[in-house]
């Protein structure tokens, strides 16, 4: 991680899923579950043969539902309904780290996310720190065009009018930060190793609260 003077930006656009929460909670792993139940369901197939599905959608257009709206003609609605139509408080509780973090960032801040506005919503609610984001662009927000596509960029410094060269973009897939630093942003990957010679990252962070630690901020324990 960079060491240098804080970075000069005015705006922090925030991933939500394995970025705002550790990756080891259990949560993700549930959606992962629902979409992998959902694409059995719909495409009629057994749960191996969904799960197959589901990976090589992932990889190919960047999520389940952009491949299954392309090749299947799904409607995404019922889709995004279904993956997050669960309770996230058994596996996200009020993290008073990450609100004192956010409480001390005077930058405008905003959930830019592959999720439904309603999931980051509630994740966002059981963590305790609603409060502090300006506005949330969730995929329905942008076309259910999904990051890393550029058009998912664009579309969401379209929806917010922040400028690039002004904002930072944390997300925990390396793939997912390409994009946004060829559009100007600083980027900041979270809760994944950092990849070695990787010019389009500049900071590496084990979980989204040493974000602290890149703005120089010196915060009391426990938060507050």
């Amino acid at each position: 991680m960079k060491t240098q003077r804080p970075p000069d930006v005015d705006c922090i656009c925030f991933d939500l899923d394995n970025t705002l929460y550790s990756l080891g909670n259990g949560l993700w792993q549930v959606i992962d579950s629902q979409i992998q139940a959902y694409v059995s369901r719909f495409l009629g197939v057994p749960l191996p043969e969904a799960r197959r599905i589901q990976k090589h959608y992932w990889h190919t257009y960047g999520t389940t539902l952009a491949g299954l709206m392309a090749e299947h003609g799904a409607e995404p609605g019922p889709y995004l309904a279904f993956v997050h139509d669960f309770d996230v408080t058994p596996f996200v509780q009020p993290n008073a780290a990450l609100q004192a973090l956010l409480a001390a960032l005077p930058q405008r801040k905003i959930i830019f996310t592959n999720a439904s506005a309603q999931h980051a919503r509630n994740v966002l609610a059981a963590l305790g720190v609603t409060s502090f984001f300006q506005q949330i662009i969730g995929v329905e927000a942008i076309g259910f065009v999904p990051k890393p596509d550029m058009r998912a960029y664009e579309r969401c410094l379209a929806q917010t009018g922040i400028l690039p060269e002004r904002s930072m973009f944390l997300d925990d897939m390396p793939k997912n930060l390409k994009p946004a630093k060829a559009l100007g942003m600083t980027t900041v990957l979270v809760n994944h190793v950092c990849p070695e010679a990787v010019d389009f990252i500049d900071y590496c962070l084990a979980q989204v609260e040493e974000l602290a630690y890149v703005f120089q901020l010196d915060l009391k324990e426990g938060g507050g």
